[in-house]
């Protein structure tokens, strides 16, 4: 199904959830927008929650430039308010004018949307390059090795989350 639909899955290891990044990002973006409707009392999240996803899918998108249903749909949803105020066009297309603008504008879109996305990935790529240090461990340093895995009973607010110090071996 993957291959057909060109999506290329990933798996997860354990306490290694970097393949995650978006789907972590999101729910971040869920939670602290939920956070706002529903208050102090925390109620209802479930009864605001299709009304916040109706908004972030109508949304303009930062990096492509587009909102997530011109991406999925070739254009923009209808909301309540533009029903009220902006009435559908009495004629509508013919089928075959309606594919035949709706394709060479998807196939726009989506160009202009790959060239953002690559443009942020490089910015993001050279502000985190320019943050990263390398390691230079030699033999019969002292290193911690992270570890945040916690032992079952404790609790994990007491306990380390590194081991060690251990001395690196050289490899061969």
């Amino acid at each position: 199904m993957c291959e057909i639909l060109a999506n290329d899955k990933t798996r997860t290891t354990a306490l290694h959830p970097q393949s995650d990044g978006m789907v972590e990002m999101f729910n971040r973006t869920i939670l602290n927008s939920l956070s706002l409707l529903v208050s102090s009392n925390q109620q209802g999240w479930d009864k605001k929650l299709p009304f916040f996803l109706l908004a972030y899918r109508s949304a303009v998108h930062e990096t492509t430039g587009y909102s997530q249903s011109q991406m999925l749909f070739g254009r923009d949803l209808r909301l309540p308010a533009d029903l009220l105020y902006n009435p559908p066009p009495d004629a509508p297309l013919a089928p075959e004018e309606n594919i035949e603008k709706l394709q060479a504008g998807m196939e726009g879109m989506h160009h202009l949307a790959r060239e953002r996305i690559n443009m942020a990935s490089e910015k993001m790529k050279t502000r985190y390059d320019g943050r990263a240090t390398g390691h230079d461990f030699r033999e019969g340093d002292k290193v911690w090795l992270r570890n945040p895995k916690h032992r079952k009973g404790l609790s994990p607010k007491l306990q380390t989350n590194s081991d060690g110090p251990y001395s690196p071996k050289k490899t061969e």
